[in-house]
C-alpha cells in the first residue's frame, strides 16, 4: 500500500507539474494564430524628402537652422549675399523715379499744348489778316507817294514849285516804300507762323509718341526693378513646407551654384512607414488598403494609414526586420502613408510595426512578434 500510494502521489505531482507547465506555456509563449485578413509588417517611419535649394548662385551669408530643427512653411533657413542685386534694385528704382518725373512733365506739357494749339491757330489767322490789311494800306500809300513824288519832280523841273517841296515828296515816297517792305515782311512772317501753328496736330502726335516712348522705358525700368526685387526675395531661402531638417549640406561662406541643395527637409505631413511584406502575401495587397501603425513610443495609440505604394520588384529582407528567419526571404517594399500626423507626434527614423487589413470586416489586432 505504501508503494502504491507513493506511486499515485508521484503521478499526481507529475500531472500537476505538466498542467502548470502547459498553463505557463499558454500564458507566456503560446499565441493564437494571427487573424485571417490581416498582415503584419515592420520598418521605420520615413518621409518625402525635399531638397531646399536656391534658384540663383551666390555666397552663403548666413545659415539659420541645423540638423534636426523643425521648421514651419515660409521660415527663413538661409540667406545668400545680396549686395550686388540690391545695388541693381536701387539703380532700377532711381531710373524709375526719373522716368516718372519725365512722364509727368510730358503729360502736363502735352495737355497744355493741346489746349494752346487751337488758340494759336486762331491768333495766327488773325495776325495774318491784320498783316494783309497793313500791306494793302502800305501799298496804297506807297503808290500815292510815288505818284506825288513824280508829279512834284516834273513841277520842280518846270519851276512851278520849289526844289524843297520836290525833295519832301521824294522822301515821303521812300518812307512809304520802306513801310510797304516792312508790311510785306510781317505778312511773310504771319504766313509762316500760321503754317507752323497748323502743324500743331502733327506736333501733338509727336509729343504723344515721345510720351509713349517714355512710358515704354518706364515699363522696362519697372520690370527691371521687379526682377531685382524677385531675385532679392529668392536669395532668402525659406522652407517650402513644414518639416524637419535631416541634413545641412553647406556652410556659411561657401559659394553655391543655382539649384545646388542646401538642406534636406522631410515633410512632416507626408510621413509613411516603409515596411516589407513576404512574397507569398504580396498578392493580397493593393493600393488603398487601410492599415494601422504602432510604435513603442505610443504603445496605446494606433495611427491610421493607407497603402500608397507597392514595389514591383522583390528584394531580400533588410537587416532591420526583427525576425531572423525572415531576413533570408524575398520580400516587397510597401509604403503606408499616415492619414495624419497631428501635433507632429511621429518623426522620421522611428521604428514601427504595422497591421494591414486586406479582408473587409476583419477586426483589428495588435502586431505580434
Amino acid at each position: 500500500m505504501n508503494i502504491a500510494l507513493k506511486r499515485t502521489c508521484y503521478l499526481l505531482a507529475l500531472a500537476a507539474i505538466a498542467t502548470a507547465g502547459y498553463l505557463s506555456y499558454r500564458h507566456w509563449f503560446y499565441q493564437p494564430p494571427f487573424p485571417d485578413g490581416l498582415i503584419q509588417a515592420n520598418g521605420r517611419i520615413e518621409g518625402d524628402q525635399i531638397a531646399v535649394a536656391s534658384k540663383f548662385p551666390g555666397r552663403i551669408a548666413s545659415l539659420l537652422v541645423r540638423e534636426g530643427a523643425q521648421v514651419q512653411a515660409g521660415q527663413v533657413m538661409a540667406v545668400l549675399d545680396d549686395a550686388q542685386v540690391r545695388a541693381r534694385a536701387d539703380q532700377a528704382r532711381e531710373a524709375l523715379a526719373a522716368l516718372d518725373a519725365k512722364i509727368q512733365a510730358g503729360r502736363t506739357g502735352l495737355e497744355v499744348y493741346r489746349q494752346e494749339v487751337p488758340l494759336g491757330v486762331a491768333g495766327s489767322e488773325a495776325a495774318l489778316a491784320q498783316s494783309l490789311s497793313v500791306v494793302t494800306k502800305a501799298a496804297a500809300n506807297e503808290e500815292q507817294a510815288r505818284r506825288d513824288a513824280g508829279r512834284y519832280r516834273v513841277l520842280a523841273e518846270r519851276g512851278s514849285v520849289d526844289l524843297h517841296r520836290s525833295e519832301q515828296a521824294e522822301l515821303a515816297r521812300v518812307a512809304a516804300q520802306s513801310d510797304l517792305e516792312a508790311a510785306r515782311g510781317a505778312l511773310v512772317r504771319s504766313r509762316k507762323q500760321l503754317a507752323e501753328t497748323r502743324l500743331g496736330p502733327q506736333r501733338i502726335r509727336a509729343r504723344a509718341d515721345e510720351l509713349a516712348a517714355l512710358t515704354a522705358q518706364r515699363q522696362q525700368a519697372g520690370a527691371a526693378l521687379a526682377e531685382a526685387q524677385s531675385v532679392l526675395q529668392d536669395l532668402t531661402i525659406r522652407a517650402p513646407v513644414p518639416g524637419v531638417v535631416m541634413t545641412r549640406l553647406k556652410d556659411v561662406g561657401e559659394v553655391v551654384a543655382a539649384g545646388a541643395p542646401l538642406f534636406d527637409l522631410v515633410d512632416m505631413d507626408r510621413l509613411y512607414l516603409k515596411a516589407y511584406v513576404a512574397e507569398v502575401l504580396i498578392g493580397k495587397l493593393h493600393l488603398g488598403l487601410p492599415a494601422q501603425v504602432h510604435t513603442d513610443a505610443f504603445p496605446e495609440t494606433a495611427f491610421p494609414a493607407t497603402v500608397r505604394y507597392l514595389s514591383s520588384r522583390a528584394e531580400f529582407t533588410p537587416k532591420e526586420v526583427q525576425t531572423p528567419d525572415e531576413r533570408v526571404k524575398l520580400v516587397y517594399a510597401v509604403k503606408l502613408y499616415l492619414d495624419n500626423n497631428r501635433d507632429r507626434r511621429l518623426s522620421p527614423g522611428l521604428p514601427a510595426d504595422a497591421v494591414i487589413r486586406w479582408k473587409d470586416g476583419t477586426p483589428w489586432a495588435k502586431p505580434r512578434w
